[in-house]
């Protein structure tokens, strides 16, 4: 058994339990192959990727090339802005997996780059012909044509016979001439070697991304994560911006965004309002003063005991119940800001601030407060978010239930590797077939990554020649590649059913409160009997958009 002695830091997934699934499949974007438009699809309907095309296709990175580096430098970079928050899923162990991946990749394009030294940069006239003929395949080829493919391929046919001639027949001779015969047949030869060096890390990175999707615990070796010298501070300011972003993903501050509703959490799917007048319950007598965090803190108290149930059906797994600061921003942002101040320790909003929000901040412009019970199902592909906010203004007590669902990331990364399998005749028996497994790394792909690979030492120039990707904004890892949890049937149910214990046990909370304060709950028990009626047939609905 080899035991892998090399420094570094291998960092296996800390996905917690019941968050493993949707982890490990955008992880696992960081290790695949495949053209980078194929991202764009998985967007949602408003969080669109862009890719910015570079000068020539041919120095173009694929899918998991351009994800890494994206997600590393969106989430690590010295300059970057604010995230929103992957509910369902753990960002830092992504981000490890996309550092992973790069490393992987780095290591072959050193060799890569030793082979472009060797057979490329000292015969470069002939590498330059061997580009430029695979640049005009490349080139005729994505006019998505059949004819167009095929005449890109017969070009660099052709290309290649006229190679193999002159380098039977050069029209010089003497050192010219041996020169020119090499360097016609060096890029040639160096792409063999190449080729055997492109298959063997092509072989490493499938194997970690369908590692992924089968549940194994697949780790993600970061060496750049330990000092290697007393003196080092790269490998403390990695740690510090990994640490960063574990504590950004804990914030409870999160943002809507009107009709994409809070952003992470999904939009609004459904909403039931109690709202009736403070009368006291004996006409001679008055209420007892109390405020709106007195209704939430009893509230808060009888959620958590949503999981205990009079029969033993198992039923509800342990919630999320967590104080949330809901900021507003515009549907078109492209940013957000974390307040500051003496009322913020960190990414979190202090309790005195959080208590004086509910109380105060009710009516007007400034932040909101609401009591969240989040649960994470189906192996972190469903987040079902219920948010209730308590408001008195004037004689009128509202009690407001909003459901929130976060669908499952797209099938884009949930799809397994596959081999290249083409089937063939035998060629003794010519009626039976044989499948045949092509190699993993096709030819032009061999030249791509070889080509490519000097300039990946600065990513500034290979952005520039090849292009990069640009994420959407606000950029969160989950919500941007989040589908719609209605399309799956059990998710849906799992959605609509949460909504009605959680309102009656709000509802009956809140109205304690009142009894013990001498209010007449008659009007609020008569409207939370109409709504727990309503909530048994609750469908889906957009509740974020207003419509005159």
């Amino acid at each position: 058994m080899d035991l892998d002695l090399r420094p570094g830091a291998e960092v296996p997934l800390s996905g917690a339990a019941g968050q493993t699934a949707a982890t490990h499949a955008l992880a696992s974007a960081a290790y695949r192959d495949g053209p980078v438009q194929g991202l764009m699809k998985a967007d949602n309907d408003w969080a669109k990727s862009e890719f910015k095309k570079g000068k020539l296709s041919l120095f173009e990175p694929n899918l998991g090339e351009a994800f890494s580096r994206a997600v590393q430098v969106r989430m690590l970079g010295g300059a970057r802005k604010q995230m929103i928050q992957s509910f369902g899923t753990e960002p830092q162990s992504v981000v490890e997996h996309c550092l992973a991946a790069n490393r992987i990749r780095r290591e072959r394009d050193a060799r890569l780059t030793a082979l472009m030294a060797v057979f490329g940069l000292l015969f470069l006239p002939g590498t330059l012909l061997w580009l430029g003929a695979f640049q005009l395949r490349r080139t005729i080829a994505g006019a998505q044509d059949k004819r167009a493919g095929a005449l890109g391929v017969a070009a660099l046919v052709a290309f290649g016979v006229l190679a193999l001639l002159l380098f039977v027949r050069f029209p010089l001779s003497g050192f010219w001439g041996l020169y020119a015969r090499a360097a016609l047949i060096a890029p040639v030869v160096g792409w063999l070697w190449a080729k055997q060096v492109c298959e063997k890390y092509a072989k490493d990175l499938r194997s970690r991304w369908g590692g992924l999707l089968s549940g194994g615990g697949v780790p993600a070796k970061i060496p750049e994560a330990v000092p290697r010298a007393p003196g080092e501070s790269s490998a403390e300011k990695l740690r510090r911006s990994l640490a960063q972003l574990s504590a950004e993903q804990q914030s409870n501050i999160v943002f809507y965004a009107g009709p994409k509703g809070i952003l992470g959490m999904g939009t609004r799917w459904g909403a039931w309002q109690l709202a009736e007048d403070l009368v006291p319950r004996e006409p001679d007598s008055e209420i007892h003063p109390f405020r709106s965090w007195d209704v939430i803190k009893s509230i808060h108290d009888q959620l958590r005991m949503l999981e205990r149930g009079p029969l033993h059906s198992g039923g509800f797994p342990t919630p999320s119940i967590k104080h949330w600061i809901v900021s507003p921003v515009g549907e078109k942002a492209t940013e957000v800001e974390r307040p500051k101040g003496a009322e913020v320790d960190g990414y979190q909003i202090k309790d005195f601030e959080i208590q004086r929000i509910c109380n105060e901040q009710q009516f007007g412009s400034g932040n909101r407060h609401y009591l969240g019970v989040q649960f994470t199902l189906w192996d972190g592909q469903l987040v079902i978010t219920l948010m209730i906010t308590v408001t008195v203004l004037h004689h009128t007590l509202r009690i407001e239930v909003t459901g929130h669902a976060l669908g499952p990331v797209h099938s884009l990364f949930t799809t397994k590797p596959k081999p290249e399998e083409r089937e063939v005749s035998r060629s003794v028996k010519f009626w039976e077939t044989k499948t045949k497994t092509l190699p993993l790394v096709k030819v032009n792909e061999v030249v791509r990554l070889t080509a490519r690979a000097p300039f990946t030492w600065v990513p500034p120039l290979g952005d520039w020649l090849g292009g990069k990707l640009k994420l959407p904004e606000p950029f969160g890892l989950r919500h941007v590649w989040a589908d719609k949890p209605w399309r799956h049937r059990f998710m849906a149910d799992d959605a609509l059913r949460a909504a009605t214990p959680v309102l009656r046990v709000v509802h009956a909370a809140a109205m304690k409160v009142l009894e013990d304060n001498g209010a007449d709950i008659e009007r609020f028990d008569n409207r939370s009997k109409f709504l727990s009626a309503q909530v048994q047939g609750a469908t889906p609905s957009r509740a974020d958009l207003y419509e005159a």
